[in-house]
């Protein structure tokens, strides 16, 4: 399996000279088996706006979406190769209790947006996915509810053939108590998503430094994200989601600082492509740590 980071920041995009290196795309990851086409994508958010060229034209296949902020959507009106006639798109969210369109027309519809999902072509149509596993586009997917603030959140399980990723991109794990460290609950979603697999992409917006001031905000610590991943048997920690304040520069230091840990590190990078195997990764494109 290969994953494609083409987004990698959380909350807002990050423009500027100084997000040039890492990228300043929000959450976005193409999933493809081995050299097949990509027909997945974990998260629509401004990295799929710069996707297209990753796919087919006109592309067949889904977006899933763990959950609505604006940071994991707003790339939907903007991704060029589902503009095409004959396009194919599935767009999967966490099941809100109503109708899948009608949930995401509350952001795409005016007066907040001009155009409403059911708008951006009739290729596209949108449903909602509930907690257990299912098939998408050949993966077999584990959903489960993860904490995070402001609307219902799944993380991801995939899994093709023999390689395992499992995607928490975004994880206030100490909502549900402050765990064994002080860093957040290792319960029993998070774990059950995470257990044995190859690769870990999770949420790294903050330090564990930064709290509690930005604990308000719903999101994990990287140190929590490294002993999910130790306690887990995880081979490779990808961490993702930066904040769109940290810098370039900023994130070097992160690489450089835990360069040494275990399980092994990657940060997250714009553009890079990782060869899933077992155990752990292989790096395509982009730099490991």
């Amino acid at each position: 399996m290969r994953i494609t980071f083409c987004g990698v920041r959380g909350s807002a995009p990050a423009p500027g000279r100084a997000f040039v290196r890492v990228g300043g795309h929000t959450s976005c990851v193409a999933v493809q088996h081995d050299r097949e086409p990509v027909r997945l994508f974990l998260d629509g958010g401004s990295g799929l706006q710069a996707a297209s060229g990753l796919v087919a034209d006109p592309f067949d296949g889904t977006v899933l979406l763990g959950h609505l902020h604006w940071d994991h959507t707003h790339g939907l009106p903007f991704f060029a190769a589902g503009a095409a006639p004959g396009s194919r798109i599935r767009v999967l969210l966490p099941e809100q209790g109503a109708d899948a369109e009608r949930v995401l027309s509350r952001a795409f519809s005016p007066p907040h947006f001009p155009v409403t999902p059911a708008e951006l072509g009739t290729g596209w149509s949108f449903a909602s996915v509930g907690e257990g596993w299912f098939q998408a586009e050949g993966f077999r997917v584990l959903a489960r509810e993860i904490p995070h603030k402001g609307g219902r959140t799944f993380g991801y399980r995939v899994i093709s053939g023999d390689a395992a990723v499992a995607y928490l991109s975004d994880h206030d794990p100490a909502a549900l108590g402050p765990g064994p460290d002080g860093f957040g609950a290792r319960h029993e979603a998070a774990l059950a998503l995470v257990d044995g697999a190859d690769v870990l992409v999770h949420d790294a917006q903050f330090r564990a430094a930064e709290f509690p001031a930005v604990g308000h905000l719903g999101h994990a610590s990287i140190e929590y994200a490294l002993a999910l991943g130790r306690e887990a048997g995880v081979g490779t920690v990808v961490l993702f989601h930066h904040a769109p304040t940290r810098t370039d520069d900023e994130i070097d230091r992160l690489r450089a600082d835990y360069r040494q840990e275990e399980p092994a590190v990657v940060v997250a990078v714009e553009g890079a492509v990782l060869e899933v195997e077992p155990g752990g990764v292989r790096t395509v494109r982009g730099e490991p740590t």
